[in-house]
């Protein structure tokens, strides 16, 4: 018997993924697996899309204005951030802030390893200096990733995105974040920062699914959480922007609209999100 770890206020009684269809135990592993994370996606949609549209008035009135959504996340919580700008079907206005020494995980060991970044996760004061290096405009917001809310340079970021004025929407995992205690010196966790928070909607601890002979669970639902958060943020930011007279111009596929128009479209985006991060380094627009 497969059992998919789900935390009962989430994804209600556990369920048994077993063998069926001819299929093995570890097809039923697998099973176990997609059904979490389909229990995942169903709690974004049933108790996330009232933060979720209250997010999208926040970025769209920001990239309405010219300005940006600046994203921020460390560890696994860049997906998100390259999962909102650039890749197809995104458009600008975000601007994605990720620093390597926090997210480059495939050295494992040796130079810029997961003990390095793991460490630094946890320097407080680092978030600051991150922030340093970058401007940010009047019309500016911010989004910040993380699915504990507890790291030192996850706090600094959104300590420091407050004090520089910007409206904050944090996306983490409510369940994780309650088990998790405050790291940070000001006892503070990302939500109690944040204005507005949303939940990616997955469980304490992150994997889903247990299987026979093996101590601990499998299969992380964290991306699954945050691939749907974003990107029904995604659509309604489109709709919102739509809606006030400025559609977006949205990196398209050559499959969808031919290699030439593709590519057109590519460098007119490009040009706009250049554009849209150069004035915030133009002192004549204050």
């Amino acid at each position: 018997m497969i059992l998919a770890e789900r935390s009962p206020s989430v994804f209600g009684p556990l369920s048994q993924g077993r063998a069926r269809d001819g299929m093995t135990a570890e097809g039923g592993a697998a099973l176990a697996y997609l059904e979490a994370a389909e229990a995942i996606v169903r709690r974004v949609r049933e108790t996330q899309m009232a933060a979720i549209a209250r997010a999208a008035q926040i970025c769209a009135g920001s990239i309405a204005a010219g300005g940006l959504v600046h994203l921020f996340g460390t560890g696994h919580s860049r997906i998100p951030v390259e999962e909102l700008f650039p890749r197809y079907g995104s458009f600008p206005g975000f601007h994605p802030i990720v620093e390597l020494s926090l997210t480059y995980h495939n050295q494992v060991v040796g130079a810029n390893g997961q003990r390095q970044a793991m460490f630094l996760e946890g320097l407080e004061g680092f978030g600051a200096v991150i922030l340093r290096n970058f401007r940010f405009g009047p019309h500016d917001s911010f989004m910040l990733f993380s699915n504990s809310g507890t790291g030192g340079v996850v706090v600094d970021v959104a300590l420091e995105a407050k004090r520089l004025g910007m409206p904050l929407i944090a996306v983490v995992s409510m369940e994780h974040c309650a088990a998790s205690p405050p790291k940070h010196s000001s006892g503070k966790k990302l939500p109690d920062v944040a204005d507005l928070v949303i939940d990616n909607c997955t469980p304490a601890g992150d994997a889903l699914v247990r299987v026979p002979g093996l101590e601990y669970p499998v299969g992380p639902g964290s991306t699954i959480g945050y691939a749907a958060v974003v990107n029904a943020l995604k659509c309604l930011i489109a709709a919102e922007l739509s809606q006030r007279g400025q559609p977006p111009l949205v990196l398209t596929s050559s499959v969808l609209i031919g290699s030439e128009a593709s590519a057109a479209l590519f460098n007119r985006t490009y040009d706009e999100y250049s554009t849209r991060v150069a004035r915030l380094y133009d002192r004549s627009h204050g």
